[in-house]
């Protein structure tokens, strides 16, 4: 797993209203690593100039320096328009230091009305790292975003460009030279031009997407690393701008090795509004101190910002051998399967844990062929194979809002539990369903005594804890009080909802939703998010696994950082840390599903019980130093 941190004083460059040429925006920047510091080229826009393009802001290249790499300034312009081909602005810089020079390749604008005809690729060459001195017109064709890789592959020049971009849908292509003047020469181009598709890297999923070169390649040590633009529903007026990533073989950078889905998509203020809304371009990328990658992108279409990520947690994620994500199957799974003709005869599923007196209790949703949802009772020493396994329900519905009222054969019942010890009290939560209503979060509670006495007949009485009318579900105490009070997660539509209760007895329904953290539009857990297991204490914060679901209605699972109060979230993972892998996990009730409502500590290894396609249960495990420093 890793974690997408974006930089506290982002925007790093705002335009400036004293600088004519960059007043209406700085953004798209590409950035270079020297011994002092960081040096930034940037797209800088202009108000429209009555005698040229009226309706649209001229295009240049800035450049400024940073010592810290946050704070840039000492801003000039590097590059305006001077050739024919270029005369109505310069787009989008991508610079590569090559064998002792700067090469600054951008988007040419040869005319206006912008379009696939005048819109080129050109490049500025500083010998001395410093001055431009030289220029050329590169493709004769329609493309933008031409990035060098940094040294030779196999004795070849090779650079990256896209393709078609004001003719989609376009493609990212690899082109290969013998000398660094071959992609200024028309002839290099002719010959290249007859086949391009073939050239074309296969990061595009659909017909209906659109890709775009991002950042220039770094070498790793498991090969090259790209950044690049993915554009969910390129042609509909909901598109979706995201970052992904790439690992591309050191030899033959034609093939993939790996990839991520996305990574990044709009989430601040300064992504989601600007001159192009709900934008977030990656143009650069740079190995920082301390293992740190820097991405740097535009924001908006207005503005620079930069966000970082620890580059080994990163490389794992893109290992190929490291399909299991964060969490690793146990060999006996499933676990837990469906069995007799009674309570759990058609599935079992979605498991709370806990654990005391050296075994840990697997309270699970069972369903009868009736869909009628009770809670079973296993028991493991080990926290894997199983010990014991109840005959019959330690929990059935009790209460109107919970019996069925729906069809016969329509689901009701008690749903998802989840339980916490608050002193010597087990308190479970559950989704309360009578196939009538929306879903609604009820609790009970037992004492620890009475739970390992196994009385059953002494959980009290539930009580629903939200709203009447409102879909309401995936509900979870912390386990701790929080200034007296107890914290209640919920979800409330697509929402991560939590709010404060001062006790769990009659009428005490939540009344807020203080939003902890919601869907990201555009990643895998873009449709809705909701609890998992309940959060895990950690020094003075806690860790919250999370699911998420995504457009494809896939059911992952995430890992979350909150501070003490157990509403702030100081760090959020950017991929999944448990995905449907399996065929249990991908075929059953539900396809596609890995659901969790249990978790259990012991020393560094975390046990993460899970529901696997509405079907059966599984158990996966993972090192809770790994997760911590990935979050931290």
């Amino acid at each position: 797993m890793f974690v997408i941190r974006r930089e506290p004083h982002n925007p790093i460059l705002s335009p400036r209203h004293e600088h004519p040429w960059e007043t209406l925006a700085t953004f798209n920047p590409s950035v270079i690593r020297e011994s002092g510091g960081w040096r930034m080229y940037y797209r800088a826009l202009s108000n429209p100039a009555a005698l040229v393009s009226p309706y649209a802001g001229q295009s240049t290249i800035g450049e400024a320096f940073s010592e810290d790499g946050i704070h840039f300034d000492e801003r000039r312009q590097v590059l305006m328009p001077e050739e024919p081909w270029e005369e109505f602005g310069c787009e989008d810089p991508r610079a590569t230091v090559f064998e002792g020079a700067t090469y600054l390749s951008y988007t040419a604008l040869g005319g206006y009305p912008f379009n696939k005809d005048n819109i080129k690729v050109g490049i500025a060459v500083a010998k001395d790292g410093k001055n431009f001195t030289e220029r050329h017109l590169v493709t004769p064709f329609n493309a933008k975003a031409f990035a060098i890789f940094p040294e030779r592959v196999g004795g070849k020049v090779v650079a990256m460009l896209s393709v078609h971009t004001d003719e989609p849908p376009t493609e990212i292509c690899l082109v290969y030279a013998d000398t660094i003047e071959d992609f200024w020469s028309p002839s290099f181009w002719a010959t290249w031009y007859e086949d391009w598709q073939s050239h074309k890297l296969a990061l595009r999923r659909n017909d209906r997407d659109q890709v775009e070169v991002g950042s220039v390649p770094i070498l790793t040590q498991h090969g090259w690393l790209i950044f690049y633009s993915y554009i969910e529903n390129y042609f509909n007026n909901d598109r979706v701008f995201s970052v992904e990533a790439a690992l591309l073989d050191r030899n033959d950078p034609s093939k993939i090795i790996s990839r991520t889905e996305s990574i990044m998509v709009p989430e601040e203020i300064y992504e989601q509004y600007g001159i192009a809304p709900n934008i977030i371009f990656p143009t650069s990328a740079t190995v920082g101190d301390n293992g740190r990658l820097d991405i740097w992108y535009g924001g908006a279409d207005t503005v620079c910002a930069k966000a970082s990520v620890k580059l080994h947690e990163l490389m794992r994620a893109l290992d190929p051998e490291q399909p299991a994500r964060t969490f690793r199957r146990a060999a006996q799974n499933p676990i837990l399967a469906p069995r007799g003709t009674g309570f759990e005869s058609r599935s079992v599923f979605n498991p709370a844990a806990i654990d005391l007196n050296g075994s840990i209790y697997i309270l699970y949703r069972a369903m009868d062929n009736a869909n009628t949802s009770t809670i079973g009772l296993a028991i493991s020493k080990d926290g894997i194979a199983i010990d014991e396994r109840l005959p019959e329900p330690v929990y059935v519905p009790r209460e109107d809002f919970e019996m069925k009222h729906g069809g016969s054969t329509g689901n009701s019942g008690c749903e998802d539990p989840r339980i916490v010890r608050i002193g010597d009290i087990l308190h479970m939560t559950y989704t309360a369903y009578d196939g009538a209503r929306p879903p609604a979060g009820a609790v009970s509670s037992i004492s620890v005594d009475d739970f390992l006495a196994r009385k059953w007949q002494m959980w009290s009485t539930p009580y629903l804890l939200t709203p009447d009318g409102v879909d309401d579900k995936d509900i979870v105490l912390l386990p701790e009080k929080i200034g007296g009070n107890y914290l209640l997660y919920h979800r409330v539509h697509n929402l991560f909802c939590a709010d404060l209760l001062p006790d769990l007895t009659a009428g005490k329904r939540v009344n807020r939703c203080i939003e902890v953290m919601g869907p990201r539009h555009g990643m895998w857990d873009g449709t809705k998010i909701g609890s998992a297991a309940p959060p895990i204490k950690v020094g003075d914060k806690w860790l919250m696994i999370y699911h998420g679901v995504s457009r494809h209605n896939t059911y992952r699972l995430g890992a979350a950082l909150l501070d003490s109060s157990g509403t702030s979230v100081l760090a959020r993972s950017a991929d999944p840390v448990f995905e449907p892998i399996e065929k249990y996990e991908k075929e059953g009730d539900v396809a596609n599903v890995v659901f969790s409502c249990g978790a259990v500590i012991r020393g560094d290894t975390v046990y993460l019980y899970y529901g696997a396609a509405d079907k059966v249960i599984g158990v996966a495990t993972a090192s809770l130093s790994h997760i911590l420093d990935a979050l931290s």
